[in-house]
């Protein structure tokens, strides 16, 4: 296959499509992996209908072997991966006193413990190559602890810290990492979902207040072609009525 190649870590319904479509539009073969990743052959059909170059594997980002499995598929049969993004979610609520161990333990391996191991892999095929771009998907929970989200936030505050350390070490090797943080409702079904739940109504809520998973898309876009005398390291999202 032609053309540079991404890999998509958590190249869930949402978001990752999202990215997964714009960077096969923009040339690339995308490479897409998740849990279950027999899901992944809709979106694989139609990336490939509108002309573009797609591979879905599944991929359990928590598990060393699977990810080192994967990784190593994508170097030898399609190429060398010159675009990794992980986009492992994890975000879930729990009052303190209902946050088991096990809840805390599966979050932090989802939001954190994933992202060292994707990291790593990619640091792993890219140091010999001298260049690369490793980026991590954030949330608000990067940056300050909610009400209910002690789990949550602590596996997303450990993964921005993960990519300032990448960053720090690979950054002078040709390596660009960055962290995106997401400070905003994606509008999705689920956060459709939960404003119902809460009492909303989510069809009256004003343009643009929820963020579109392609609007992600189209940052992470940028980043990728930034040069690199002004690369970035963390940018924040948000929509215009977002208060921060």
């Amino acid at each position: 296959m032609s053309g540079p190649v991404a890999l998509i870590v958590g190249a869930g319904d949402h978001i990752g499509a999202a990215i997964a479509r714009r960077f096969a539009a923009g040339g690339f073969t995308v490479c897409m992996g998740r849990r279950n990743g027999d899901k992944l052959a809709p979106l694989v059909e139609e990336i490939e209908a509108a002309g573009g170059r797609a591979l879905g594997y599944a991929m359990d980002a928590r598990d060393e072997d699977s990810v080192a499995q994967t990784f190593r598929k994508v170097e030898e049969t399609v190429g060398a991966i010159d675009l990794v993004i992980f986009n492992v979610g994890g975000n879930v609520r729990f009052p303190i006193l209902e946050t088991t161990s096990r809840v805390f333990r599966k979050v932090w391996e989802m939001a954190c413990f994933a992202g060292f191991l994707t990291g790593r892999e990619a640091a792993r095929q890219m140091l010999p190559r001298g260049h690369g771009s490793i980026f991590f998907t954030g949330a608000t929970a990067s940056m300050r602890g909610g009400e209910g989200y002690a789990a949550f936030a602590a596996g997303k505050a450990g993964l921005r810290n993960l990519a300032q350390s990448l960053a720090r070490e690979l950054g002078p090797q040709n390596i660009h990492v960055a962290h995106l943080v997401i400070d905003a409702g994606v509008d999705t079904a689920f956060v459709r979902d939960r404003i119902a739940a809460a009492g909303g109504d989510p069809d009256a809520l004003p343009p643009d207040t929820l963020m579109r998973p392609e609007s992600v898309a189209e940052a992470y876009w940028m980043l990728y072609h930034q040069s690199r005398d002004a690369w970035t390291f963390e940018l924040d999202l948000r929509p215009y009525r977002e208060t921060w």
